[in-house]
């Protein structure tokens, strides 16, 4: 009997080890920070849903070396302060050590401070600053993105620009406070100047600002070939719609933040925007994608699901592939290794922000269309 209870111990030491050293069963938990609310809250949505396709679909085989995904959301407002708190409240209170989120550059910045300082991993799907993932001690050692950064977007809006349409003159809008919008204007700028355009107009607006009639006066006067908005959709539309008004032919030019279900395709009618995905792209990983999307939400997926999608996988590939759900680890796997993607095959470079291509759409007659691919 004693020699019974002595095995039946040993058993259960043993399956007790093997639970300590994550083999089977248990949970990884992760946390999802978006702006379900506010301005901007179409992208909160899209992104909350891409990455809940990605959990579905890993639970569904199993999960990561058999422990299943777990979720928390929390609506951080596309808002540093909001976005703080929300960070603060899913690593201490609900215990997270992994983040997907946040949108919006402004948001992600100090989501990446706390997550530094806390030793707990990040992946923005969307965040284009470089700030998010380098700060004054150089790179951040656990935070990573998956899309690309606002040089090499502002920089493939400029080329687009002297090009593909001929541009030699140029009018460009920017959010002073907005660390995305003045990203993208900022290199714009430069690189459509290095290319030998001129930037006729440049004006400044709060977030705030409603009547852009004066700054657009001055567009009208000057005439320009492009006039470059690389805000967000809520903002861009009431730019572009008041421009229209006015009678200005500028071709109209944006980044990412363009791309949302309540976009004014009206408004912006004939301009371009660059992006990181395409649902008219024929690469079979890009269409199962939209296919199995479409069927769970009943819309076509737009890129902040596609790269929400994208940064849940690369996680999920990484602590894989790292063998265990520790930060620091998975963040060494993301550092060498390659990653098969619906916006494409991703590397990281050293500051941590994925190496791939762009692609450049034009909103016209109230569609969408994919029109060129830019590579690195």
């Amino acid at each position: 009997m004693r020699s019974r209870i002595f095995v039946m111990l040993a058993l259960v030491v043993s399956m007790l080890a093997l639970s300590a050293c994550g083999g089977g069963g248990g949970t990884i938990k992760i946390a999802i920070l978006a702006p379900l609310s506010g301005d901007v809250a179409t992208f909160g949505q899209s992104t909350r849903d891409g990455v809940l396709l990605a959990i579905e679909e890993w639970n569904a085989k199993g999960g990561i070396d058999g422990k299943k995904i777990e979720y928390v959301v929390e609506d951080s407002q596309c808002n540093a302060e909001a976005a703080v708190s929300a960070a603060n409240k899913v690593i201490d209170q609900d215990g997270v050590k992994f983040i997907i989120g946040e949108v919006c550059s402004s948001a992600s910045i100090p989501v990446s401070e706390i997550a530094t300082a806390k030793q707990v991993f990040q992946i923005s799907p969307t965040s284009t600053n470089p700030a998010v993932t380098v700060g004054e001690s150089g790179t951040k050692p656990t935070i990573f993105r998956a899309c690309f950064i606002d040089p090499f977007q502002g920089k493939v809006g400029a080329k687009f620009a002297l090009e593909k349409l001929g541009a030699k003159t140029a009018a460009v809008f920017l959010d002073q406070g907005n660390d995305y919008v003045r990203g993208l204007a900022e290199v714009f700028i430069s690189e459509f100047e290095a290319g030998g355009g001129k930037v006729v107009v440049k004006e400044t607006y709060t977030g705030d600002d409603s009547d852009f009639s004066a700054i657009l006066t001055k567009v009208k006067d000057a005439n320009p070939d492009v006039l470059y908005l690389p805000d967000y959709y809520s903002t861009v539309n009431l730019i572009a719609a008041q421009a229209k008004e006015k009678g200005i032919t500028a071709v109209m030019l944006g980044g990412d933040g363009w791309d949302s279900a309540d976009l004014d395709r009206t408004a912006v009618d004939g301009g371009y925007f660059t992006n990181h995905f395409s649902d008219q792209d024929t690469r079979p990983i890009v269409q199962d994608f939209v296919k199995k999307y479409s069927a769970k939400y009943g819309a076509a997926p737009d890129a902040l699901a596609a790269l929400a999608y994208d940064a849940a996988n690369i996680l999920f590939q990484g602590i894989d592939k790292a063998g265990k759900a520790d930060p620091v680890a998975v963040a060494k796997t993301l550092e060498t290794g390659t990653f098969e993607v619906v916006s494409g095959n991703v590397s990281y470079d050293a500051n941590h922000n994925p190496v791939k291509a762009a692609v450049v759409l034009q909103v016209k007659g109230g569609a969408v269309n994919y029109i060129d691919t830019v590579a690195p």
